[in-house]
C-alpha cells in the first residue's frame, strides 16, 4: 500500500493492540498489504510485545510516541477513555500529512483533533467482531482534515477483514447500534433457531450447524444478490405452505418490533457514551 501521494510504500503503527489491533495486524500480513518491516505496533507491557512480535513476525513495543514516529497511519486501538491521553502522548511525532485511525466506540473526530491541537486528519472507524474471520464491516466517517486520498488508505486498511462503508460521522452512533452490536443480536437469534431444532427432535450439534449455516447463507444472498430481503423472504414464502406460517408465528411474537427496539436502545447508549 503506497502513500496518498504514491511514492513510497505506507507505514503503519497500531497503538494498543488488543483484540481488534491485532485482528487488523493479522489482516494486513495475510492480506500482504504491507511488509511485515512496515508496520509497529504497542502494548502495554514488555513481555506481551516480546511475546506479540514473535507470534506475528513485526516490531512490537511499549514506547507509543516512537512507534508514531516511524508511522504514517497511525491507529488508535486504546479504549475510548484513553484516546484523548493518548493522542496528547504522541503529539510531539504527529507531523504534516500523518493520518490518525480511531476504532474506540463513541470518539468523536473533533475530540481526536481537539486532543492533537493542530490540524491532522482523522477518520473515526467503527469495525465488528466478525472481522476476526475477514467477514467484519467497518463504517469510516472522515475528520475535517481527510483528503479522498486518505480516506481510501482507511477503506484499504479494513477491507483487510471486511467490507466497508463511509458515512457522515453523524450517523456512527447507529452504526454501533446496528452492526456494532448486530453480532450479539444475531448469535441469539442462532441460539433460538438451533434450540427449535432441538425442540422438534434434532440432535444439537447438527441443529446449530443448520441455524448457523442458513443465517450465513441468507446474508449472502442479501449481499451478494443485491435484491431486497423482503423480496427474497417472499421467494420462500409458498402460498399456504411451511414458511408463512412460521412467519405469521415471528409477526404475533414480535421479533420485528423486538430488533429494531434493540437497535435503537443500543444506539441510544451509543449516544449517551459518546456525550
Amino acid at each position: 500500500m503506497t502513500s496518498a501521494n504514491g511514492d513510497k510504500m505506507l507505514r503503519v503503527a497500531v497503538l494498543g493492540t488488543g483484540k481488534m489491533g491485532g485482528i487488523l495486524v493479522q489482516g494486513f500480513l495475510k492480506a500482504k498489504l504491507l511488509p511485515a518491516e512496515n508496520i509497529f505496533a504497542t502494548v502495554g507491557h514488555a513481555e506481551r510485545a516480546a511475546r506479540l512480535s514473535k507470534e506475528l513476525g513485526i516490531s512490537v513495543t511499549t514506547d507509543n510516541v516512537e512507534a508514531a514516529k516511524q508511522a504514517d497511519v497511525i491507529l488508535l486501538g486504546v479504549k475510548p477513555l484513553q484516546v484523548a491521553d493518548l493522542v496528547k502522548q504522541i503529539q510531539p511525532s504527529l507531523t504534516a500529512g500523518k493520518l490518525l485511525i480511531s476504532f474506540a466506540a463513541s470518539v468523536k473526530t473533533s475530540a481526536i483533533e481537539d486532543a492533537a491541537q493542530r490540524d491532522i486528519a482523522v477518520i473515526r472507524a467503527m469495525p465488528n467482531t466478525p472481522s476476526m474471520l475477514g467477514a467484519g464491516i467497518a463504517a469510516l466517517c472522515r475528520g475535517r482534515f481527510v483528503s479522498d486520498e486518505q480516506l481510501e488508505i482507511a477503506q484499504k486498511i479494513f477491507s483487510t477483514v471486511g467490507r466497508t462503508v463511509v458515512v457522515d460521522e453523524k450517523h456512527m452512533d447507529a452504526v454501533t447500534g446496528l452492526s456494532g452490536s448486530g453480532p450479539a443480536f444475531l448469535y441469539i437469534i442462532i441460539e433460538a433457531l438451533a434450540e427449535a431444532g432441538v425442540n422438534v427432535g434434532l440432535p444439537r450439534d447438527i441443529a446449530t450447524q443448520l441455524a448457523a449455516q442458513t443465517t450465513y447463507g441468507a446474508a449472502r444472498m442479501v449481499l451478494e444478490t443485491g435484491s431486497h430481503p423482503a423480496l427474497l423472504k417472499d421467494e420462500v414464502t409458498t402460498p399456504a405452505g411451511c414458511t408463512v406460517d412460521g412467519i405469521l408465528e415471528l409477526e404475533e411474537g414480535g421479533l420485528r418490533v423486538t430488533l429494531i427496539k434493540a437497535v435503537k436502545r443500543a444506539t441510544m447508549r451509543a449516544k449517551e457514551l459518546a456525550g
